[in-house]
């Protein structure tokens, strides 16, 4: 174990409470957590906490009892003392205005919660789309060694003899309900099938991807992102992340040793070639920006063009997340990627990531990881767009995107808001045309507020009954990762803040170049000028509250939407270093 003086005391002599005596202090802890059944030998062993996030309001976390009783089996197996505690928990669809809303108070709380109680280490157990970001963001701030264990995605089901599975068939179907193309009685029957069972989204949502993402940073045990949440092998991960949690307390491994300049890059590298959520684009920076780094959008969007999508799964192909665990998971990933990652980044299992890949053995037959030889898509999963409609950037997922449609020229159908966007989309007297652009504002970190996942634009209806499939979609907001289409994400500035998408009028003419990596308003800087005179935005605020606090400290899309005040103090450089 280090001895360095600068080492915070272990165990139950960590972070003790402030009576004025600090040997009162640790009597009185003592003989309160004797109370609880304690003995003196087991008080003397490494703590290890073990963040909780079981709740009835999140079936993604419908496993965490089991995973809960496996990892304190694997701590105490290491000779460790496990202390579960409860934190915030988040589901995605259970989380009013939006889940990403509440994820800064998720990773204060979670933050906190760390350094407040006595623990030499961590497992946090997440999965939901915004959990894993908020506990990575969280610990990263609190410096602990630190594991994050996966819940594991869902069970697929199956309809009228279809393997089908949440969320990409969620909008599947509901968009062919919405076009006439099924009924309300097909609709009630496939929504008893797409959620087979506990576990988060089956295909290559937000949560598949922060947990691929995860594996990728170091912060999982080897294999720990892909096992689907039902299964042994979930719950063995489980208690090899208990027994992971004590050996890097005894060695002191803090998570700042994980989450390198390196580790951020092997991230990236995974996220463009699994296709992944464009949520983790933000969940990643606001990761970054608590150990001092900075996401730099150009330097993504060149890794980008160098980074095949290798991985084929929904939305971006064609199988899901139980179809990657059977063909060997990160690690048939990591080792076609191999000539493209940092390899010497250190790892939670004491180990470099190209150790890890080594460890895992020789690859076999298998058709949902392509090799580099013979990508799915020749270029990353992602674009980032710049232009006078997007001066700080703008995201568009080009492997989950129509063809035809990145090059494009149209017509502004503007929505003020998700209210004018719900009260007028279905309207038979809404004047839009398939070669239209939708544009949405007001749907930013500050402008909804919390940044919803409303840019998942739907299609009109009567476009949709009249057979259109996809439309070019602009917006400051965010969209999930199960979804599809050709949608432009993250304007920054933000429309709230008085971004250039605030000028935005029906009528103007807007042009997309993804070859050129260009987002262009078609409207002269003077008249644009004129519009912010005539009409100038006024940024939203609250009276009280976790509300008022968000508007005042939340942060633009390209820091990750975290709070000012969270992240460090110093930025000492920026990721990915291409």
């Amino acid at each position: 174990m280090s001895t360095n003086q600068d080492d915070p005391p272990p165990g139950l002599r960590r972070g003790l409470t402030s009576y004025g005596d600090s040997g009162f202090s640790l009597f009185l802890r003592q003989a309160f957590v004797k109370g609880a059944g304690y003995s003196d030998d087991a008080l003397a062993r490494p703590v290890v906490g073990i963040a909780n996030t079981a709740s009835a309001y999140n079936p993604c976390h419908g496993n965490a009892p089991q995973l809960l009783e496996a990892v304190q089996r694997g701590v105490m197996l290491a000779g460790g003392l496990p202390m579960p505690f409860p934190t915030i928990s988040l589901h995605e669809s259970f989380a009013a205005p939006t889940s990403m809303f509440l994820r800064n108070l998720m990773a204060i709380d979670t933050e906190e919660m760390l350094r407040a109680q006595p623990m030499d280490a961590v497992v946090l157990i997440g999965g939901c789309d915004k959990t894993v970001p908020a506990q990575l963001m969280g610990a990263a701030s609190a410096g602990l060694p630190a594991v994050q264990l996966i819940t594991g995605s869902m069970l697929t089901g199956a309809h009228r003899g279809q393997q089908v599975g949440a969320c990409t068939d969620c909008r599947r179907y509901w968009a062919k309900f919405r076009a006439g193309e099924i009924d309300a009685a097909e609709t009630a029957e496939v929504n008893d099938r797409l959620v087979a069972s506990v576990g988060t989204c089956s295909v290559m949502g937000t949560a598949s991807t922060m947990a691929c993402v995860a594996e990728a940073l170091g912060v999982t045990v080897p294999g720990g992102a892909a096992p689907p949440a039902v299964t042994a092998e979930r719950m063995r991960i489980a208690e090899l992340s208990g027994a992971t949690a004590v050996q890097i307390a005894r060695s002191r491994l803090t998570i700042d040793k994980i989450l390198t300049p390196a580790a951020f890059e092997n991230a990236l590298r995974v996220l463009l070639a699994i296709g992944g959520s464009t949520n983790a684009i933000v969940h990643l920076a606001a990761i970054a920006g608590r150990v001092g780094l900075e996401l730099d959008l150009g330097a993504l969007d060149r890794m980008s063009r160098e980074t095949p999508v290798l991985l084929d799964l929904k939305p971006s192909g064609a199988h899901y997340m139980e179809d990657f665990h059977r063909a060997g998971g990160m690690a048939t990933l990591l080792r076609e990627l191999r000539p493209l990652l940092n390899l010497e980044a250190l790892t939670v299992s004491g180990r470099t990531l190209g150790e890890q890949i080594d460890a895992a053995g020789p690859g076999f037959a298998q058709d949902v990881v392509r090799p580099l030889a013979r990508p799915i898509h020749a270029e990353g999963a992602f674009a980032v767009l710049r232009g006078n409609l997007a001066p700080g950037g703008a995201i568009v997922k080009q492997s989950a995107a129509d063809a035809r449609l990145m090059e494009h020229e149209g017509r502004a159908v503007v929505f003020e808001n998700v209210e004018d966007l719900a009260s007028r989309i279905d309207r038979d007297d809404l004047d839009v045309a398939p070669d239209d652009v939708l544009v949405l504002k007001n749907i930013g970190p500050k402008g909804a507020p919390g940044m919803p996942e409303a840019g998942y634009l739907p299609i009109p209806k009567k476009l949709a009954q009249a057979g259109v499939k996809d439309m070019l979609r602009i917006s400051d907001g965010r969209m999930s990762g199960t979804a599809f289409g050709t949608i432009v994400l993250h304007v920054t500035p933000e429309a709230a803040v008085g971004g250039p998408l605030a000028w935005v009028r029906s009528g103007d003419r807007i042009r997309l170049s993804v070859a050129r990596r260009e987002l262009k308003l078609l409207v002269d800087d003077a008249e644009l000028a004129r519009r912010a005179a005539e009409r100038p935005v006024v940024e939203p605020g609250a009276e009280r509250g976790y509300r008022k606090l968000f508007l005042q400290s939340v942060l633009q899309a390209d820091r990750g939407a975290d709070f000012d005040f969270l992240r460090a103090p110093r930025i000492v450089g920026k990721v990915p270093r291409v």
